[in-house]
């Protein structure tokens, strides 16, 4: 039976588990197989869409757009076009799966054979099992994919359904909140989650945010300045609690006794991801702030 866990716990798992799962962006490892699968590595970008659309199979740009949602439609088809052509799904999968093992290992060192790191891939790996899948399609891709077989790539797998299960009802949250891609960056740099320069980085362009902002002030969701309003920080307060009740089916089949023990279980993980210096001080998902 499913048991009753806090929201608050659902956000803290959440926190622990996303540098886990984003360590594969920023990691010279992962640039590295992906510079030998033929992809650009001046820039994040083009791994990052590869790396993260593969599970979709040869998914096209529009179809990406409405996916990752928050990325401008021009960026995705930048980054998009012939990127199937460059490697294949299966074979960007493959190097994903390289990657992760490479950039984990230099990571968490000896760690990486640990009855922790074990135990905690074991628990990730009952909580992603029980993610319901309708209406979440990212997840629901990376469920479909063959586990590992080692357990430090069995975390990473499950962490990233979990991770993807809890963004797809986000993605849910915007829309009944009336929220379009732009508008959902704008109103969440308005509430300080991150620095407008931040969020440039999904591709907008200054007359996109602007009219955004305009849209927003006059919801009333913003001020004249752009900082948020009590009835903007309201909404996404709002969007924010539904998205922590959209995650918590996993964690609730996982029992709360076992959501504390893999809680305790990734602290020291979390701790060597952030101190890896991979990962960039200030993120778009505004952990840490909201």
């Amino acid at each position: 039976m499913s048991e009753a866990i806090a929201l608050s716990r659902v956000r803290q798992l959440w926190h622990l588990s996303e540098p886990l799962h984003a360590l594969l962006y920023y990691a010279p490892e992962a640039f590295e197989e992906a510079a030998a699968l033929g992809y650009k590595t001046d820039e994040r970008w083009p791994s990052y869409f590869a790396w993260r659309a593969a599970p979709l199979g040869a998914a096209s740009a529009g179809l990406v757009t409405a996916a990752f949602y928050s990325f401008s439609p021009r960026m995705v088809g930048e980054n998009m076009a012939g990127a199937w052509d460059t490697a294949s799904p299966e074979a960007v999968l493959a190097a994903r799966g390289r990657a992760v093992d490479r950039t984990y290992r230099a990571v968490f060192g000896d760690r990486i054979g640990s009855r922790e790191l074990a135990r905690a891939a074991a628990l990730a790996r009952q909580a992603a099992e029980a993610a319901p899948l309708a209406g979440r399609p990212l997840a629901a891709a990376n469920a479909a994919l063959t586990w590992p077989d080692e357990p430090h790539l069995v975390l990473w797998q499950a962490l990233t359904i979990l991770r993807e299960h809890r963004g797809d009802g986000h993605l849910a949250a915007l829309t009944v909140a009336g929220l379009d891609a732009v508008e959902a960056l704008v109103s969440f740099a308005a509430i300080g989650a991150a620095s407008v320069e931040r969020f440039e980085s999904r591709g907008w362009s200054a007359e996109e945010w602007a009219a955004a902002r305009e849209r927003l002030v006059a919801r009333g969701l913003l001020d004249t300045e752009g900082t948020a309003t009590e009835a903007g920080r309201a909404l996404r307060a709002e969007v924010e609690r539904h998205t922590d009740e959209a995650a918590a089916a996993p964690w609730r089949a996982l029992g709360a006794a076992r959501v504390d023990e893999l809680a305790e279980l990734l602290g020291e993980f979390w701790v060597a991801a952030l101190g890896s210096g991979l990962l960039p001080a200030e993120n778009t998902l505004g952990i840490g702030k909201v």
